[in-house]
């Protein structure tokens, strides 16, 4: 079964949305050592349930929220996607060191990333 491992918040200023995370709910923020503008965001301790998060850039027509799904292969999910209505949105593309992600909607245009790790990603 495939888990909600990640989420995503756009914002046209990460660094002031993050500050807001980090003193509403005491989240620890930081901004990513990648190759685009990301913060990332940890929510709790591992040993407690609940997922990180990320802050990214807000992209005219991305929606505000992404959850994203560990799979194991973007390939044959999004098969699987197109298949059962869906769409694919943007992409595969390489995380570095994190893995190879795309961004997908349903067949009612709710977006969501699928994305098994692969620390090979370049």
């Amino acid at each position: 079964m495939s888990q909600v491992v990640h989420f995503e918040i756009s914002a046209t200023n990460p660094a002031q949305v993050g500050q807001f995370y980090a003193d509403v709910f005491g989240w620890g923020v930081h901004q990513w050592d990648g190759p685009q503008e990301y913060w990332l965001l940890k929510t709790g301790e591992a040993a407690t349930p609940g997922i990180d998060g990320g802050i990214m850039v807000r992209q005219e027509g991305f929606p505000s929220v992404v959850n994203t799904i560990n799979v194991g292969s973007v390939d044959e999910v999004v098969v699987k996607i197109v298949a059962s209505g869906g769409a694919v949105m943007v992409p595969k593309m390489a995380v570095p060191h994190i893995g190879y992600m795309t961004y997908c909607t349903d067949p009612e245009g709710n977006t969501f990333g699928v994305m098994p790790s692969d620390p090979t990603a370049s």
